[in-house]
């Protein structure tokens, strides 16, 4: 027992007493160790072992380590250091080879020495420090210039001035000056250290090195570039001046494979600009988000494409004319990231379509309880009302169609892979399932982008989407057949609208604009299978209802344009009947999957060469329409055009740099806290875009029959996207106070006049 205790005692001492020693070490000791500091330790140990041997025999036996670290002092420096640089990537390790560019005068190239106070970077220091670099890669130079570029990129921060740095001013020269050299030289710089290729990479290189000597005494360069850059690219608001930093530092992105945390910043950043950007920034943003992709495989990819998914529905919650362009680069985009890897991309879309699948089902559910619930009670009727309202409202709205023709892009493109094969019927169903929702004429835009969905997938798989019944039904809504009581009415663009108002439906633009539709739809449809065998047979059904709406139209121009598709079927029909009666294979054969092959290549059949008209016509008409009734913003025209001036001119690339660096910008002019007019403007833009779609979701759907719009209280009773952007609010009514003074002058109005009578 008493050798327990003592043990016990001896323990609770070390606890205290080895606490104690190591805050006098961190007090007593500086950072970078002497033997001067090591004999003042070793008598600290003496003077304990006099004062209490029972302890200090205690440390002998337990922690020997303790007593002899003489032998393992450089070890344990080199440990610290590695540690502090893990702790904080912005500040570098002060090292001896780096004290004699501390010092107040610098030696110039040339041999004379420059002057210069203590906290003030002039030019002459960065001057000398590239010189000194590009002479013989100076390390203490370039950590002298990483700690001035650190400065530079936290210039004017509100956090106050570094303790530990050196210098707190510089010019707009300077700051210039800084951000060129160390954005242009610093990867090749970087490299050379690491003894590594002039360019690319993967992440194995970098995890390989991860043990030697050479990164532990570098990396903290590495990380310092890395992070600073990145804090002032949070800080810069020219969008030449962030193209040409993310451009420079894209060289650099295989480094982030050893920092976790900063590459998640980075992608965040670039998530930002890919979705928000203007100009060139959308593609450079992109372009370093696929190179780590590359690089650095499934520690970013999973995170990229939800992130760039995210981006993507953000940008689709409303719809104009100008963002048209924007969403198809953003979409591109996308669909292009899931190159890079095929199976983990399938993941992520399968989830993605089940989520679909989901919403449609919810909205289907919902109107089947709708209509089931008729004859319940009134508060059973409105909560109804209600659920399937957002039921609805989730389906019918610009993300749910753009994912929609975001995956169908996706399964379109990579049709071909084993991968993405499996995907394409579900999406299938999923958009045919939208379409029949709530067939009503006011949602004729709507049905008409999924089946323009449903042709691209039949076409890049080569399968049969029975398309035709959906656009056949819209020829036979009441709309078509009355006359235009709303005249001539104002050209409608389908590609910006879900659906069109009560007063367009009774317009001529809006018949003409569904007709012209139909056919051009339907004769794509059947020119996919215009060189197939069974085409007679698939075509017959088609003629009869075109005929039909021949016989009911009273309008010429519909019968004329009915009839001509009716003949180019019937041509095709006779084209494909001569071929096949010199055949002498069965329908079911395989060899008649190769039927007329080489007329298909040349695309010589009647309905191919009427589809191709149709397309001219089509093209002309969107042309019309942005010329009269389209605003396309000066930034929306600028994605396409940028990618090659980007991604290929190199050459070129100093150049641009010296311009985009050679203003008075410092990031200290640009503070966060002050919002430029341009931001102000978008706030204030974006707010009443929400307001708009608030005044949308408010309206009650109160029914959900699916037949004509003259009924009350159907579907088509809630406003359309026209009719919410220019609806006046209502009156209030008058309150029953208003109603009794009114009452009241009334009363005494005919006794003045009983009694003048009387007089």
């Amino acid at each position: 027992m008493g050798t327990k205790n003592k043990g016990l005692s001896a323990s609770k001492k070390l606890k205290k007493k080895s606490s104690g020693v190591e805050e006098n070490t961190d007090e007593i000791m500086p950072k970078s160790s002497s033997k001067e500091n090591a004999g003042g330790h070793v008598e600290q140990l003496k003077r304990l072992s006099e004062k209490d041997p029972e302890f200090y025999q205690f440390l002998q036996e337990h922690d020997k380590e303790l007593l002899e670290f003489d032998d393992d002092d450089d070890d344990d420096e080199d440990i610290d250091d590695d540690a502090e640089t893990e702790m904080d990537g912005d500040e570098i390790e002060e090292d001896d080879e780096a004290d004699e560019f501390d010092t107040e005068q610098l030696v110039h190239a040339d041999g004379k020495e420059v002057k210069s106070s203590t906290n003030v970077i002039t030019s002459a220091m960065v001057d000398s420090w590239c010189s000194s670099i590009h002479e013989n890669r100076s390390s203490g130079a370039i950590r002298s210039l990483m700690r001035a570029f650190r400065t530079a990129c936290h210039y004017g921060d509100d956090t106050g001035e570094d303790a530990k740095s050196k210098w707190s001013t510089m010019s707009s020269a300077v700051f210039n000056k800084i951000m060129l050299f160390v954005l242009k030289e610093m990867d090749g710089i970087l490299r050379g250290l690491l003894k590594l290729p002039t360019s690319g990479g993967k992440k194995e290189m970098i995890k390989d090195m991860s043990n030697t000597k050479r990164w532990k005494s570098n990396n903290h360069l590495v990380k310092s570039y890395l992070g600073n850059a990145l804090h002032i690219l949070n800080q810069m608001t020219d969008t030449e001046m962030i193209s040409f930093t993310l451009r420079r530092l894209r060289f650099s992105s295989v480094f982030l494979a050893a920092f976790p945390v900063l590459l998640r910043k980075y992608i965040k950043v670039l998530l930002h600009f890919w979705g928000t950007g203007g100009g060139a920034l959308p593609v450079v943003s992109f372009l370093f988000l696929r190179d780590l992709c590359i690089q650095l495989g499934s520690d970013c990819i999973d995170e990229c494409i939800r992130g760039m998914y995210k981006a993507y529905l953000l940008n689709c919650q409303f719809m104009s004319a100008s963002k048209l362009q924007h969403i198809q680069f953003l979409g591109n985009c996308f669909v292009e990231l899931l190159r890079v890897d095929l199976p983990n991309a399938y993941q992520h879309a399968f989830v993605f379509i089940r989520q679909l699948a989901m919403i449609l089902r919810d909205a289907h559910g919902s109107t089947k309880t709708k209509k089931s619930s008729q004859k319940a009670n009134q508060s059973s009727k409105e909560a109804h009302n209600t659920k399937g309202k957002e039921s609805f409202l989730k389906v019918y709205q610009w993300k749910y169609i753009h994912c929609l023709e975001l995956w169908t892009a996706a399964i379109c493109a990579y049709s071909s892979e084993p991968e993405f094969m499996p995907l394409a019927y579900p999406l299938t169903q999923i958009i045919s399932g939208a379409a029949r929702l709530v067939p009503t004429a006011r949602y004729f835009p709507l049905r008409l982008r999924c089946i323009k969905m449903l042709n691209r997938i039949a076409a890049s798989t080569n399968s049969f989407v029975p398309v035709s019944s959906l656009l056949l039904d819209m020829l036979e809504i009441k709309e078509l057949h009355r006359p235009p009581t709303g005249g001539v009415g104002k050209a409608i663009d389908f590609r910006t609208v879900l659906r069109v108002s009560k007063l367009s439906l009774k317009t001529r633009a809006f018949q003409e604009a569904c007709v012209f539709s139909v056919v051009e739809e339907l004769a794509e449809h059947l020119a996919q299978w215009s060189y197939s065998v069974g085409f007679f047979e698939l075509s017959s059904v088609p003629v009869v209802r075109l005929r039909n709406f021949c016989k009911s139209t009273n309008v010429d121009r519909f019968r004329r344009e009915i009839k001509q598709i009716i003949r180019e079927i019937e041509a095709n029909s006779e084209y494909t009947n001569k071929k096949r009666m010199t055949v002498s294979f069965l329908p079911n054969d395989p060899a008649a999957a190769s039927f007329l092959e080489d007329d298909k290549n040349a695309g010589v059949s009647p309905l191919s060469k009427y589809v191709a008209s149709l397309r001219q016509r089509a093209q002309q008409r969107n042309d019309s329409l942005k010329e009269s009734s389209i605003l396309v913003g000066q930034d929306s025209s600028a994605y396409g055009s940028k990618i090659t001036e980007s991604d290929e001119d190199d050459d070129g690339e100093d150049n641009k740099g010296d311009a985009v660096f050679n203003s008075s910008w410092l990031p200290a002019g640009t503070p966060k806290c002050e919002e430029s007019k341009e931001e102000k403007q978008k706030k204030k833009k974006r707010r009443k875009e929400q307001d708009d779609e608030t005044a949308f979701d408010e309206d009650i759907v109160e029914d959900f029959i699916l037949s004509s719009d003259d009924e009350e209280g159907s579907l088509s009773d809630a406003p359309s996207d026209e009719e919410v952007s220019i609806k006046e609010k209502p009156s209030k009514a008058p309150s029953k106070k208003k109603g009794k003074t009114h009452r009241r002058k009334n009363k005494k109005r005919k006794q003045s006049n009983q009694v003048a009578s009387a007089v």
